[in-house]
């Protein structure tokens, strides 16, 4: 089987499908693989890492001949999308519950799409769940990223000038993110606080050293593991306990998504006035609107004097260990796709039917 990597062209994103590593992986297990030149110099792999690894290095225009399937993060635009020949196996980001389009214009060229947001979140597939190999990676860039705005000290410092108070974090939603989120802030020194509506995951939230936030508010988990979204009189409550406690903290990281729906609106303009000036709210949420009701998404602006960090590629800020992890998912599903390096695609198979948005029509 011939895996083709292509350079990314999205604007902004940093990482690459496969790492030289995975390369050598995957060519002992007997596929070949076509690396584009440059894919991945921005994340710090050169070309010739992926060369010494087994792949062969190839200008665009020759990277699709005869390659059975094409490994990228973010979705083919319409003209990439458009040289994939049918039968080609896609692997990637490709948003099938928001990108509509994006998936038919897929199917309708006869392309076999796996998205990697798709991939069943149980047992035998956690080596290949990307979302939470991302997420772990924007939860810790989501405060690095506040510990650099805030005009503040994490840690408590004790030193002959006087006592330096530790920086108070409120980190919204414990899932992936939020706990990777809760360990970071932890290690920095600050005191940290968690809330998720799922009372399941307080043990873990405390279990990192964090205080569990309660707001008598709690909510169910749906099959994949992520926080049911509440009712409209439980949002209301929450935002009003919320807007209560949010002057208390100095940092607020918000990571509380819904798959396929906006994300939900945590914090209020209302509250973010309330906070401190030169506080900070990083929203993962961005990519979905923001649990921020003033986050920009994209962009970083101030409010209120509280500066809103808004960007929705903290994964690819950081590339080289987000371009690790991840191609170790796309390997392990590759593994699963194609065992022994031959294509053998099983529908019947819970993964390979879950992670699959798209197919060519069958016809009577």
């Amino acid at each position: 089987m011939r895996v083709a990597v292509p350079r990314e062209t999205r604007p902004g994103e940093r990482r690459v499908a496969l790492v030289p590593d995975s390369v050598g992986r995957l060519g002992a297990r007997g596929f070949t693989l076509a690396v584009e030149r440059g894919a991945g110099e921005e994340a710090g792999f050169a070309d010739a890492e992926y060369e010494a690894a087994g792949a062969q290095v190839v200008v665009r225009s020759e990277l699709l001949a005869g390659a059975d399937a094409v490994v990228r993060v973010a979705a083919p635009s319409a003209e990439e999308a458009a040289g994939l020949a049918a039968g080609t196996v896609l692997v990637g980001f490709l948003s099938p519950l928001t990108d509509a389009a994006g998936v038919e214009r897929l199917a309708g060229r006869g392309v076999v799409a796996f998205a990697m947001e798709s991939i069943p979140r149980i047992t035998r597939a956690q080596s290949m769940d990307a979302l939470s190999s991302q997420s772990t990676v924007a939860g810790y860039k989501a405060v690095v990223l506040a510990a650099d705005r805030l005009p503040r000290l994490f840690p408590l410092l004790m030193t002959a000038a006087g006592t330096v108070a530790p920086a108070k974090v409120l980190v919204l939603g414990a899932g992936v993110a939020g706990l990777q989120a809760i360990a970071t802030a932890r290690r920095l020194g600050a005191l940290v606080s968690g809330f998720d509506v799922r009372p399941v995951v307080r043990e873990q939230v405390e279990s990192l050293g964090a205080t569990f936030l309660d707001l008598g508010i709690t909510g169910a988990e749906t099959e994949g593991g992520y926080a049911a979204e509440l009712t409209a009189e439980e949002q209301a409550r929450q935002q009003a306990a919320l807007e209560e406690r949010i002057p208390e903290f100095d940092v607020i990281v918000t990571t509380a998504l819904v798959p396929g729906r906006p994300a939900p609106k945590l914090i209020p303009a209302s509250a973010v006035a309330r906070m401190r000036r030169g506080s900070v709210i990083v929203d993962l949420a961005a990519e979905t609107g923001g649990n921020c009701e003033l986050t920009s998404p994209g962009e970083e602006v101030e409010r209120e004097g509280v500066t809103i960090v808004g960007f929705t590629d903290l994964a690819a800020r950081m590339p080289y260990h987000a371009s690790q992890l991840y191609s170790r998912n796309v390997v392990a599903l590759l593994e699963h796709l194609a065992p022994d390096g031959e294509l053998a695609l099983d529908f019947e198979d819970e993964i390979t039917a879950g992670a699959c948005v798209a197919r060519p029509r069958v016809t009577a």
